[in-house]
């Protein structure tokens, strides 16, 4: 059997290689670097695909998120809540901008916030009053209830920002059978371009996008020192602007966006049904695919129920297929947020996750043969340990 990786870059490339050249090419040819024509364009088209008007683009999904709640007025004595099964980046930014982050555990399904816990927080936090947000993150590329999170923002006075480093593209069904794009109910939402997202660039890169001026324009500036004028500084910001480069890489790639999109949910398709002709879902959970694209499968995340998770990855590992563990350590019970005074047991369902997931590959370029390949041997890893 071949290797498989758990993601290939190289064979994308191969497929867009000139038109990325020719991208790049004109754009040190216009010698404009830093917040050219090209990041104005992306930053409108990430808009749009948003659901809102307006786009601003940074260095890096992290400081998406600093700068956000910082224009939001979000700092000392304030609290948000979100969820410790993401990455470091989406409580960092809480506790870079001088806030408390609240945790609250995770829905064992879909591994997105539990909204109940979210309502229960609200309802009963000694410090309930300086709660100023609700930071969800649409985690692996599946789409928070975009509805509930209204209703709680609407209840309870908070602000609403996503997290949609994951969930380019993705879609919440509402109620009346309409759809709504992940990132459109934010007062601010925010995006990362790192390589691997389902919309990467070929370095950092990030977003923030809004439907309000007001706030688009205040993050606008702290992505340049806090200032509105060149040298006139009204407050504290950092240097966090978007390359030219990533924005003529990023807009090539936006037009394939939908295929990218249609591929990655054709490989999880492809999963669920040999995972089912296997007879596998008595040692493992694992997302079965929507038809309403509310998930786009940034990562495809099985949870190993029967057998050692990490027996199962050394024994991919030895076999040649790639795999990661997202997330080993829940964010409440890492050693920096010791003095939040969470304790082992607490987000009990997250701490699970963290013992049991492990993302498979999935990415558009995966061939049909090689998601056969990854199967064949997590059978053969579970028959021989029964």
């Amino acid at each position: 059997m071949r290797d498989v990786p758990l993601f290939d870059l190289t064979r994308q490339y191969e497929v867009i290689r000139e038109d990325v050249l020719e991208a790049i090419d004109e754009a040190i040819k216009s010698g404009k670097l830093i917040l050219g024509p090209k990041v104005k364009a992306f930053e409108q088209k990430m808009a749009e695909i948003s659901g809102v008007r307006y786009g601003v683009g940074v260095a890096n999904g992290s400081d998406a998120l600093y700068i956000a709640l910082k224009a939001l007025g979000i700092g000392e004595g304030d609290y948000v809540i979100t969820s410790p099964f993401t990455f470091f980046a989406t409580a960092s930014c809480i506790t870079r901008n001088g806030a408390t982050p609240i945790f609250a555990d995770i829905d064992p399904e879909t591994f997105n916030l539990d909204l109940d816990q979210v309502e229960e927080i609200l309802k009963t936090h000694k410090k309930s009053d300086r709660i100023k947000a609700i930071l969800p993150v649409h985690i692996f590329g599946q789409t928070m209830d975009l509805e509930r999170l209204a209703t709680l923002r609407e209840a309870y006075g908070v602000e609403i920002v996503e997290d949609c480093a994951q969930s380019v593209g993705s879609l919440w069904k509402m109620k009346n059978g309409k759809s709504t794009q992940s990132g459109s109910l934010g007062k601010a939402s925010t995006f990362s371009f790192f390589p691997t997202k389902n919309l990467g660039g070929y370095g950092d890169g990030g977003m923030i996008v809004s439907d309000d001026k007001e706030t688009a324009e205040h993050c606008a500036f702290l992505r340049k020192h806090g200032a509105r004028k060149k040298y006139f500084h009204d407050e504290i910001g950092i240097n966090s602007r978007f390359d030219e480069l990533q924005a003529a890489v990023l807009l090539v790639k936006f037009k394939y966006l939908e295929e990218y999109i249609t591929e990655r949910i054709r490989v999880a398709y492809r999963y669920d049904e040999l995972f089912r002709e296997k007879g596998l879902a008595e040692f493992l959970d694992y997302p079965s695919p929507v038809d309403d694209r509310t998930h786009v499968f940034h990562q495809y995340v099985i949870r190993v129920k029967k057998g050692s998770r990490d027996g199962l990855r050394a024994f991919l590992k030895d076999r040649g297929v790639g795999s990661s563990i997202y997330y080993p350590k829940p964010l409440h019970l890492q050693p920096c947020f010791d003095y939040l005074g969470y304790e082992k047991g607490e987000l009990p369902v997250a701490e699970k996750a963290c013992d049991e997931v492990l993302a498979l590959p999935v990415f558009p370029e995966l061939r049909g043969e090689e998601v056969e390949v990854v199967v064949e041997w997590l059978a053969e890893y579970f028959k021989s340990n029964r």
